[in-house]
């Protein structure tokens, strides 16, 4: 996908990009921030509500302990300090998704601030900042599409009204597209890893708009900055980042004046567009919310949600590598879920060979994933099947061509290794007797490729063990026939 701007090479590396993120995450709590309807992605609309998330009169915000302590829980794993005292707000605007005409949120008493997050570069690995995490409840959902009279009408629907979410909003020290790719990569990771979300992109569970600008290399003052809305993948957002920065950069060049504004991303044409001019802070009348005390989250409660602390995916990786002898690239595919790697580490722990299961997940399971269009938990494969050929393979009784044949018969029935394999139960001839009869043939039948291996190619003995593998229909123990070629050859 093409960027509709194109700077040369020597002109934007005159400039700076400057990027900042504000990421919104749904929390997996049961019932909404504030009352007891179900929070629930997918019910028909206008089915989850009740008085306090349409905003009737009288009906007063209850908050759900539940969202406090995944939001805490987000907070230590991001590095952020929680506060004992936040306090919540409303924050006042006008929209038709919105029925109070506010929206409960935090301002300047957040729950937690002042975390990072560690992102690799081609420099190396870089700190990015958070500068706060706060709690708030999500707005409905305007329905624009779908309705034969949706060109001239809008539908609301009020299910998400309530729904508990953390904002959590980076310092501006992205200064690439490729920069704001990882952290959202290792935030997001992290959050699911943690359970408090599940970061469906898809089903809006997680959100992210981005703040852009650029500046002349070197300079320490800030340009004006533009705000992209809406984009709904990371490949997304690093392309929109993309073009907002070369626009930006042109709209200088030109003698003009960047806009601060709300943009929209449009992925078809790879361009954003105006949406809006940005609202300030004060546009929204702050204020606290009188229906709500102040938060507490005391140390001893902090402790107790610390405790609930998974390990973390860099922390896993780091250990697996070491515990499994498995490669970095190894650790990434394999952490790729919690639950994904809970079933390696089950599997490795019981098979003669970890390094084994680890090799099979990257060169035969992740291969047909790929071709099938699978994610890894959707696998007809379990890692206790991919542990179960593993171990067969490190037995000698499968040959890695069995192998592959039943990992294919798998994908192509829809099941897993266990029950494919004893019903096809291919057996390997480890037995030299036979092997060395097929290899005596070979021989026989090869003269002239005899004759080049005493005159010193020593490399045709691959000719003679392919033929020979051939004639055992792929059936021979690869190592033991190896070894009996040579002895027969030198011999």
């Amino acid at each position: 996908m093409a960027s509709a701007v194109t700077i040369p090479p020597g002109i934007r590396a005159k400039y700076e990009a400057v990027i900042g993120l504000e990421v919104h995450v749904q929390l997996l709590t049961e019932t909404k921030a504030f009352c007891g309807c179900a929070n629930k992605f997918g019910a028909p609309p206008n089915t989850n509500v009740c008085p306090v998330c349409l905003g009737l009169p009288g009906a007063l915000p209850v908050l759900n302990k539940r969202a406090v302590e995944f939001a805490t829980l987000a907070s230590l794993a991001l590095n952020c300090q929680v506060r004992e005292r936040s306090i919540f707000a409303r924050k006042n605007y006008c929209y038709p998704d919105l029925p109070k005409g506010y929206q409960i949120s935090q301002y300047d008493k957040p729950l937690a601030e002042h975390g990072w997050l560690d992102v690799p570069t081609p420099e190396g690995v870089k700190r990015l900042g958070i500068t706060r995490l706060h709690m708030e409840e999500d707005a409905g959902k305007s329905m624009h599409e779908g309705f034969a009279d949706s060109a001239t009408h809008t539908y609301v629907d009020l299910n998400r009204c309530g729904t508990p979410l953390i904002e959590i909003v980076s310092e501006p020290d992205m200064r690439t597209p490729d920069e704001a790719f990882e952290y959202l990569t290792r935030l997001r990771e992290i959050i699911v890893y943690t359970g408090v979300s599940d970061g469906n992109m898809e089903e809006g569970s997680l959100r992210c708009d981005a703040n852009v600008s650029v500046r002349p290399r070197g300079q320490e003052k800030f340009g004006t900055k533009a705000e992209v809305k809406n984009v709904n993948s990371f490949r997304f957002i690093r392309a929109a980042l993309e073009y907002e920065i070369e626009r930006q950069i042109e709209i200088v060049e030109s003698g003009g004046r960047v806009v601060q504004e709300t943009r929209l991303y449009n992925a078809n044409e790879g361009r954003t567009y105006s949406m809006r001019s940005k609202e300030q802070a004060h546009d929204y009348r702050y204020f606290p919310e009188p229906d709500l005390p102040p938060l507490i989250v005391s140390d001893a409660w902090k402790a107790e949600i610390a405790g609930k602390m998974p390990e973390l995916p860099e922390a896993r990786r780091a250990r697996m590598i070491a515990e499994y002898g498995i490669t970095a690239q190894d650790a990434q595919t394999l952490t790729a879920t919690r639950a994904f790697a809970d079933q390696f580490e089950a599997a490795a722990r019981a098979a003669k060979n970890p390094r084994r299961v680890a090799n099979l997940v990257q060169s035969e399971l992740t291969m047909r994933l790929k071709a099938a269009g699978l994610e890894l938990e959707q696998s007809p494969i379990t890692m206790k099947g991919v542990a179960q050929a593993a171990d067969l393979a490190e037995d000698g009784k499968l040959s890695s061509k069995q192998l592959k044949q039943l990992f294919d018969l798998c994908f192509e029935r829809s099941e897993d290794f266990g029950p494919v394999y004893e019903r096809e139960k291919p057996q390997q001839i480890s037995d030299a007797a036979t092997l060395e009869k097929m290899i005596d043939d070979v021989i026989a039948a090869n003269p002239a490729q005899v004759e080049q291996y005493r005159k010193g190619k020593k490399t045709v003995a691959a000719f003679f063990v392919g033929q020979a593998m051939k004639a055992s229909k792929g059936q021979a123990n690869p190592a033991l026939l190896n070894e009996l070629v040579t002895k027969k050859l030198e011999n």
